[in-house]
């Protein structure tokens, strides 16, 4: 047990390795739940089917507003439960293929966000839904955030090709399409809420690139809390201060003269980061020179 709790402690430690932590976290609440439900099963009383019910209002989404209301952190918890073994496996699997993408492109910060996002996106218009129609389902799933990480790395590279079993090769933006027109179809179904969050993560990861590219991020009200929420849990190092009166303005001038040269060589610009990101759509990842690699990952870190 030791063991397993050290690998977790290790993969949450590493830098750039969010794609690994969503789907850890993902797995730990969706086996949590399952299985304290189950142990409370065995007791066969009305008290403990209470606890089994009570624990899993707490991550799923009420269509109730007046729900909402006292559970409000269900508004993104919903995005890390899912219903069965098939529910998980499939979002999962999709998280996997299309968070490569975005990581690989984008960083890990991006997948965070757009994840965050759809999330968000998918969960407000279910509440949305319900608040109009008065209807009085739930919502839980990753779907709505695997459709934003989905839709934004088939934004930004319309033309990447994955090898499926038994088709063959097939561009991502034609697997993106796809699964967006069944969820529209399926808008008339049993599961309205739950394909309307499908097309509402979507919308949000087209949008999230299409700014991304204009120069806006999204996401980054996401980043500026999550370091805030870090910075809460770190030791400050103690300061210590130093004057030397003879070298204090040659210091200061030096490192001013050190700070500007090293971010106007370090930083790309804008334009550069637009060109990359149209010259990765139009001809892929591998046409980039390798100072361009180094540009665009320079710029997924800031």
């Amino acid at each position: 047990m030791n063991g397993i709790l050290d690998d977790l402690k290790n993969v949450f430690r590493k830098p750039d390795n969010a794609l690994l932590r969503l789907i850890i976290i993902n797995v730990i609440v969706f086996l949590g739940i399952e299985v304290l439900v189950t142990t409370l099963g065995f007791f066969r009383s009305a008290y403990a089917n209470l606890i089994a019910n009570l624990l899993r209002d707490q991550v799923l989404l009420p269509g109730q507003l007046g729900e909402f209301i006292f559970r409000p952190w269900t508004i993104l918890s919903y995005a890390f439960g899912h219903a069965g073994l098939g529910h998980i496996f499939w979002n999962m699997l999709f998280l996997y293929w299309f968070g490569l993408i975005i990581t690989e492109y984008l960083g890990s910060k991006r997948l965070i966000s757009l994840y965050v996002l759809g999330a968000l996106a998918g969960g407000l218009s279910f509440l949305m839904l319900n608040l109009i129609t008065q209807r009085a389902d739930v919502l839980i799933g990753a779907s709505g955030a695997v459709y934003a990480v989905m839709v934004g790395a088939a934004t930004l590279t319309p033309n990447y090709t994955f090898h499926l079993l038994f088709i063959g090769p097939v561009r991502i933006k034609y697997i993106a399409a796809v699964y967006i027109v069944l969820s529209y179809i399926g808008l008339r179904g049993l599961n309205t809420g739950g394909d309307l969050a499908h097309l509402a993560g979507a919308l949000i990861g087209y949008m999230f690139i299409v700014q991304l590219k204009k120069g806006t991020d999204l996401g980054k009200w996401i980043h500026d809390f999550m370091e805030f929420v870090s910075n809460l849990f770190q030791r400050k190092p103690k300061m210590r201060v130093s004057y030397n009166k003879s070298k204090s303005k040659v210091t200061a001038n030096t490192a001013y003269r050190n700070s500007t040269k090293s971010n106007g060589e370090n930083m790309p610009g804008q334009d550069e980061i637009d060109a990359i990101l149209d010259k990765i759509s139009a001809s892929g990842y591998e046409s980039l020179t390798k100072e361009e690699k180094q540009k665009l990952f320079r710029a997924s870190k800031s």
